[in-house]
């Protein structure tokens, strides 16, 4: 028998939002995991609210927001604005963030403007920390072995926003083809600290370069930086990545898996300086190779270049799922955070796999 089209809409549910969630949901584990680690940090979240004693109505919580902002990279949510109204009616948003069905959602200006904090702060490098410990204690981190690599993160900003730095015209009537524009002349007037940059075969754009450090042992991100764009900025920001990890390891090996692009004496010397061993590809295209032969030649330089590989699922998955094939935040220090946001967002996924894996095969 055919059922009637008719809705008849209840006045009040015993339901839970937790009723609304499958039991086999992978957020619940990751969120688990993402509420142990804001547990740890209420000591920077009280520094941050310091101020307020005076008085005066709350702000949203801070680990609601990180939820939140963690939501939007798992997601692919473009926008803070869509973020908002999709968590209005979205009850596995609404049971993830901490929000009851009766809470009312942020405005989105209210909810940027609260970001801005954590931003200030470093709250969302101190979140990609404690996920890291979270690993950690699990046992998934290797302190000896890593990898390093680098990628393109086009700015927010157009071609047309880049004009001279003394404000003159160029007189060409906004057409820059075939006009010759560089760094040292020209800045762009919406982020002025994005750079006008080209790898390879790729056309010139607006850019910044993020910056990973992935240790070995289960491909798990755990340094991650973002510079201005420039031909040394990988390998600088490698050798700033690597030194961390010689602080949290002073006595043990470390070796470094790398591509050819880090194959510079300079670079190599600095690795050795550091007691690192340099497990960097070979490039002996028309020149000699800054990497020893004998390096090349053992069998952890073999497992290393297999290993490397591996960093470039981070870069796939944040760029495909998460927002930094175009970051729509400006400035160095908003697109540094945003970054590092994406490379715990997949940290996360990849931890509750690997938990699932283990599970499975227990």
């Amino acid at each position: 028998m055919r059922g009637a089209d008719t809705f008849t809409e209840g006045l009040f549910t015993l339901k839970k939002l937790d009723d609304f969630v499958p039991a086999n949901h992978p957020l619940r584990v990751i969120r688990t995991m993402v509420n142990k680690a804001l547990a740890e940090m209420g000591d920077l979240f009280a520094q941050m609210y310091e101020d307020d004693i005076k008085g005066g109505r709350p702000s949203i919580a801070p680990e609601k927001l990180l939820r939140a902002m963690l939501l939007q990279v798992l997601y692919s949510i473009r926008s803070e604005r869509q973020l908002m109204e999709q968590t209005q009616y979205n009850l596995l948003f609404r049971w993830f963030i901490g929000l009851s069905m009766d809470d009312a959602v942020w405005v989105p200006t209210v909810f940027t403007k609260n970001r801005e904090r954590l931003i200030e702060h470093d709250a969302v490098v101190a979140f990609f920390n404690e996920v890291l410990k979270l690993a950690d204690k699990k046992r998934w981190l290797s302190k000896e072995h890593f990898s390093v690599d680098g990628t393109l993160i086009q700015a927010w900003a157009g071609h047309k926003s880049f004009v001279r730095k003394d404000g003159k015209d160029d007189d060409d009537g906004g057409d820059f083809r075939g006009k010759s524009r560089s760094n040292e002349t020209h800045e762009s007037s919406t982020d002025p600290d994005s750079r006008l940059f080209r790898k390879g075969k790729t056309a010139s754009e607006l850019r910044f370069m993020g910056h990973t450090l992935m240790e070995n042992r289960n491909g798990l991100i755990v340094n991650a930086i973002v510079t201005q764009a420039d031909g040394h900025a990988e390998r600088e920001a490698a050798k700033a990545m690597v030194a961390d990890a010689r602080q949290v390891n002073p006595e043990g090996e470390i070796t470094l898996g790398a591509d050819k692009g880090y194959d510079a004496a300079e670079f190599i010397k600095a690795l050795q300086d550091m007691k690192v061993t340099p497990h960097v590809a070979q490039n002996k295209s028309n020149r000699a190779s800054a990497v020893p032969d004998e390096i090349a030649a053992t069998e952890g330089y073999a497992i290393s270049m297999q290993k490397r590989k591996l960093i470039e699922q981070g870069f796939g998955w944040a760029k495909f799922f998460g927002p930094i094939r175009q970051v729509m935040v400006r400035g160095i220090k908003k697109v540094d955070q945003v970054f590092m946001m994406a490379m715990a967002a997949h940290n996360l996924v990849r931890m509750r796999t690997m938990g699932q894996v283990r599970l499975e095969c227990a």
